[in-house]
């Protein structure tokens, strides 16, 4: 997610980040600043590993990397219509498109790569980058907020499809059709996330006050969260955890809340005799016989835990993941700090700073301030009910074979600038992720690529 300046520039401020992302499956963190971009291993607690460093891309202020790969794209300032396709770990290049606008967002799975300008999306394989769908003249949409789907059996696009009430376009980026259009609020949209299943749609709209979980792609509300009535704020990140049983939602404000999703006093299942418990079966039944907005006020749920920042104003990026097999909260923030918080999965309540790191400066730099800040981690009992753990993934192999005639240039609205490095690029770094190779055709290899091609 890019950090935007309240101005609402994208890019860095200041000594801070220019934008900071997780990636799929929250093993890793991106984040672009002035200099280039950085890419950090999240899979311990006491230790921030730096795995790459380039300082190729000056002012990133996207950075997205494929799972574990070697798959890196990166958006700069000082050429914010122009994607570029790294493959990291050899330092090269993979390829690079320019588009006729400046580039607001990226989102890839193992099957799509999606740009999002302001009016326009479009569409990309992810296994030869060729161009399959330009979806124009969408409504505006300056912050380029878009979600993908993570799960190998669907590729669901979710955008605004409106600009000034919170309509969310959900699109089979696979199949390349639209499949519903869910009203999720009477306010634009803010935030949009999938669960990693792609079953799940979570989103906030600009006021900030209430989060909804609706199905997918059926469109149905099935959740429906209040994070606060005083003030309007702006909720910046969505995450749900790898089990879909939490929601974590991150603004402007001190306050990070997570949201547990489950249903209450479903039948057949007994529940602890608490005043609480009580009081919530009256206000249940009673609710057949108030208006609809009373009713649905009632029904809302509040955080099952929450955690206090310790900078305020700032924009972050949180995910809720499982490190070293205890459930974590990861808040990384514009102003260049990353914070690990433990997570009760079974009493929420406030949630325990265990780490701050440090993501800007030198290696040695960040380690000499990285100290504990908690008592230590919980009980090892503890986890998100016995059920996050992560999904594997199915084997994976693709070969370039060309660009077809519908995946180049059309109208000068995208112009592949470079194609691909000569001879096969492997992508895969970890035994979890499959073999995925770029093969550049002879001829391209021999005679090059230009816009008329």
């Amino acid at each position: 997610i890019g950090m935007e300046r309240e101005d609402g520039a994208h890019g860095p401020r200041g000594p801070g980040l220019g934008c900071a992302s997780f990636n799929q499956d929250s093993t890793s963190l991106a984040v672009g600043t002035k200099t280039g971009y950085r890419l950090f291993s999240v899979t311990a607690v006491d230790r921030l590993e730096c795995i790459h460093e380039s300082a190729e891309s000056p002012d990133a202020y996207i950075v997205e990397r494929l799972f574990s790969s070697s798959l890196v794209v990166v958006v700069s300032q000082a050429a914010p219509r122009r994607m570029n396709v790294y493959h990291f770990k050899k330092g090269t290049e993979i390829c690079n498109y320019s588009y006729s606008d400046s580039i607001l967002a990226v989102r890839l799975n193992r099957q799509r790569l999606v740009v999002c300008l302001e009016e326009s999306i479009y569409i990309h394989s992810i296994k030869d980058m060729k161009l399959l769908k330009t979806l124009l003249n969408t409504p505006a949409n300056p912050s380029g907020l878009c979600a993908l789907s993570v799960n190998h059996s669907n590729s669901y696009l979710a955008y605004p499809g409106n600009a000034s009430i919170g309509e969310t376009i959900i699109y089979d980026a696979n199949n390349l059709s639209t499949v519903t259009m869910v009203p999720a609020h009477d306010s634009p949209l803010a935030a949009i996330t999938f669960n990693s299943s792609g079953s799940k749609l979570a989103s906030a709209s600009e006021r900030g006050t209430v989060i909804r979980v609706f199905s997918i792609p059926e469109g149905q509300r099935l959740f429906e969260f209040r994070r606060g009535m005083k003030r309007y704020v702006n909720i910046s990140s969505l995450s749900f955890s790898s089990d879909t049983q939490f929601l974590c939602a991150s603004s402007n404000t001190e306050t990070v809340h997570i949201f547990k999703l489950e249903q209450h006093g479903p039948s057949g299942e007994e529940e602890a005799s608490t005043w609480s418990s009580y009081v919530g079966k009256m206000f249940t039944a009673a609710s057949s016989y108030l208006p609809a907005q009373v009713s649905g006020m009632m029904s809302q749920d509040r955080a099952f835990a929450t955690v206090r920042l310790q900078t305020t104003g700032q924009r972050n990026v949180c995910t809720l993941t499982m490190i070293q097999k205890l459930p974590r909260l990861l808040v990384a923030s514009s102003n260049g700090q990353l914070f690990i918080y433990n997570i009760d999965p079974q009493d929420g309540g406030e949630c325990a700073l265990v780490q701050t790191h440090r993501l800007s400066g030198s290696n040695e730099e960040r380690e000499g301030t990285e100290e504990a800040a908690g008592s230590g981690p919980p009980p090892s009992g503890l986890s998100y009910a016995a059920t996050a753990a992560i999904p594997t993934c199915r084997p994976l192999a693709a070969t370039l074979t060309g660009f077809s005639e519908d995946g180049g240039a059309r109208k000068g609205e995208v112009i592949p600038e470079h194609e691909l490095a000569a001879g096969p690029v492997r992508l895969d770094d970890e035994a979890e992720f499959p073999p995925f190779y770029f093969c550049l055709p002879h001829d391209l290899i021999c005679h090059g690529f230009n816009s008329t091609t």
